[in-house]
Order: C-alpha cells, then structure tokens, then sequence
C-alpha cells in the first residue's frame, strides 16, 4: 500500500456546542483519508488520525501536508500540534514459520 499514515496530537481551542456536536460525528480511532478524531472528555485534547495517499516521490513533509489539510477540513479550531507519520511503503509484514 502507497500511503502514510499521521497522527496529530493537539488541543481544541475552547469549542462552542454546535462543534461539540460535530466533533461526536467525527469520533473514531480508524485511519481514514478524511481523519477522525478521539478526544478527552472535555474535548480540550485530541489525537487526529488520518491516512494520506503517497505518490512516488512524496516525503514525510508532503503527509504532513496533506494531514494538516484534511484537519483544517473539519473546521474546528486547534492549535498545539505534534505529528507523527508513519511510511507504509517500508514497512515489511513478518509471517510466522509454520
């Protein structure tokens, strides 16, 4: 599979109820190209998870890119961010000898 996979970590800034209630549509922990969020109880802190497409000479900024654009998608104000991208292309699957 071509594709990174990135993780944001972050704060909300303060959320009014309309984006409380879009957040909750919004709440999942699969990597999806859209993203989706999980949050602590008070929705002040996230992780964003999303999973962008890589083209042959894309590098770890162009996920970045990508990432930080799908959250800015969902409209809801952060700030704080941290990432974290994972290469799927070098990752090798290491099978049991049966």
């Amino acid at each position: 599979m071509d594709a990174f996979r990135v993780i944001i970590r972050g704060k909300f800034a303060p959320l009014d109820e309309s984006a409380r209630r879009s957040l909750e549509g919004k709440t999942d922990v699969a990597f999806t190209e859209e993203g989706t969020f999980s949050h602590d109880v008070n929705a002040t802190a996230f992780t964003f998870r999303c999973q962008i497409p890589a083209g042959p000479g894309d590098d770890e900024r162009a996920a970045k890119d990508g990432a930080t654009a799908a959250l800015a998608a969902h409209g809801l104000p952060c700030r704080d961010l941290n990432y974290a991208v994972t290469d799927l292309r070098t990752m090798k699957i290491r099978r049991k000898n049966r």
